[in-house]
């Protein structure tokens, strides 16, 4: 090959920051000092141009940045499963609870203020503690808290399979809602760690564990805890075993790659541009949109077995198959939720999450049994949406609090629902449980108040790929 055209493919070859186009070209015989001088100018143009350098300090910080970096972009699906998986078997093990409330009214001639107060003790235990659990996380992340609170769910299920008297029967409720409120906010913290920028979709495959969880907590109390009693509730302490189980390895996975996801994802955060009374007023709006599901689902769930048996006279074991038959919907719906919010924007899913269902809520009361599963088919399947949209909105409106944000939106609910109990349990005593399904069917109405959230559409999203790196693999 001739000289003039080798040295030309030569020059060709070399990086453009390193043949001087645009003027001569530089030597190639620097000093190390040079290089050391030229080397933050270069790197920061292209860092990996350095890979056959024989100075090999310069490419290995720059490398891991990168990797850091990068990392932030990729949905580790692998981390996701695992805690919705964690979130169905810890939903399914606390759904046991009000799948057998008809049980125990009997078995302890209870009424139903005092079933209402069950639902409170476990709602407000885990309302009360984990905005504050989502605070510290905050401030000091805690990896292994998660294996530690499924500790507390397996006491409260091992006192409640032994539970004769009401106050050990709150005792059991009250450790049951102490795991759920160490669960929730770190879980949340983990699946945005996870997302690469999903932020819907990974709460959405969070949150649809705990639907499929309470949709399956009433079929295994129809197949295990009525056939074999109360004391059968102990085999679903073997749930809480294998959750501990994952979720060590999912602390191991947090403490290694999750926490240096958090930090490098921080930098890539745009601003919103609102004021701190507009965001104060789009939180107030975001908890009364939960006040209205949340106190329509407690309804629901805690007295839809109740209002079946009352309304129709149908058995015990079919009022809880028709309860999983609205709770199923719900999970799909959440899965619906957040990859519509991620695509369209989570403003419109919430708008039409929320007053969608109303149409459904006012027939309700009205219509046989046939369209009663009908049209709750319908209403968990709207109504369900709103809840990852909720999270994931205020989560951006409050960038860098997810635990407290998260915190914050599960505890309100779970409050809000074990007040929702305790108040109906109330009115269904003095009156009676179709006038709170009548009382409660206006609820959804108050989705109007959507349309007064701001437009977050201008916040940068991340780019995101899926990769087969950080697995969750100790």
């Amino acid at each position: 090959m001739p000289k003039g055209l080798a040295r030309a493919r030569h020059s060709a070859d070399r990086p453009p920051e390193l043949t001087g186009r645009g003027g001569p070209e530089p030597s190639f015989r620097r000093t190390r000092a040079q290089c050391r001088i030229n080397e933050p100018v270069v790197s920061r143009r292209q860092p990996a141009i350095f890979a056959h350098d024989p100075f090999e300090s310069i490419p290995k910080l720059n490398i891991a940045s990168a990797t850091t970096n990068r990392s932030v972009h990729v949905t580790t699906f692998s981390v996701l499963f695992a805690i919705s998986t964690c979130h169905l078997l810890n939903d399914m093990m606390q759904s046991l609870l009000a799948a057998i409330y008809p049980q125990l009214k009997i078995s302890l001639q209870l009424n139903f203020v005092q079933v209402g107060l069950i639902t409170a003790t476990y709602q407000f235990t885990a309302s009360m503690l984990q905005p504050l659990v989502g605070l510290y996380a905050d401030r000091k992340p805690l990896p292994f808290s998660l294996p530690a609170g499924m500790v507390s769910t397996l006491i409260g299920l091992l006192l409640l399979s032994v539970a004769h008297s009401y106050s050990l029967l709150l005792t059991a409720s009250a450790m049951v809602g102490l795991g759920s409120a160490t669960f929730h906010p770190e879980s949340a913290r983990v699946a945005r760690m996870a997302s690469g920028g999903r932020y819907g979709l990974a709460q959405s495959l969070f949150q649809v564990g705990g639907n499929l969880g309470q949709a399956l907590g009433p079929v295994g109390a129809a197949a295990i805890v009525l056939s074999y009693g109360q004391s059968s509730i102990a085999w679903f302490a073997l749930m809480a075993l294998l959750s501990i189980t994952i979720l060590t390895y999912v602390g191991l996975w947090y403490k290694h790659h999750g926490l240096a996801r958090m930090k490098a994802g921080a930098k890539l955060v745009s601003p919103h541009g609102l004021s701190r009374a507009q965001v104060a007023g789009a939180i107030l709006i975001l908890l009364s949109l939960i006040f209205s599901k949340q106190i329509y689902f407690s309804g629901i769930q805690t007295f839809y077995t109740f209002y079946l048996i009352h309304h129709f006279g149908v058995s015990l074991r079919t009022a809880q198959l028709y309860l999983s038959l609205f709770l199923i919907p719900v999970a799909v719906g959440t899965l619906a939720g957040g990859l519509i919010g991620d695509r369209i924007g989570r403003k419109y899913v919430i708008w039409f999450s929320v007053l969608g269902a109303l149409p459904f809520s006012l027939l309700l009361p009205y219509t046989n049994l046939l369209w009663t599963g009908v049209l709750s088919v319908f209403i968990g399947l709207t109504l369900s949406s709103a809840f990852p949209a909720i999270v994931v909105f205020a989560q951006e409106l409050v960038p860098g609090k997810v635990g407290t944000i998260s915190g914050l939106f599960f505890g309100f609910a779970f409050g809000l629902s074990g007040l929702g109990a305790a108040a109906f349990g109330w009115i269904a005593d003095h009156t009676s449980v179709e006038f709170v399904y009548h009382l409660t069917s206006f609820l959804p109405a108050l989705g109007l108040l959507a349309a007064w959230l701001p437009d977050l559409s201008h916040v940068r999203h991340t780019i995101v790929v899926t990769e087969p790196e950080e697995q969750l693999t100790v």
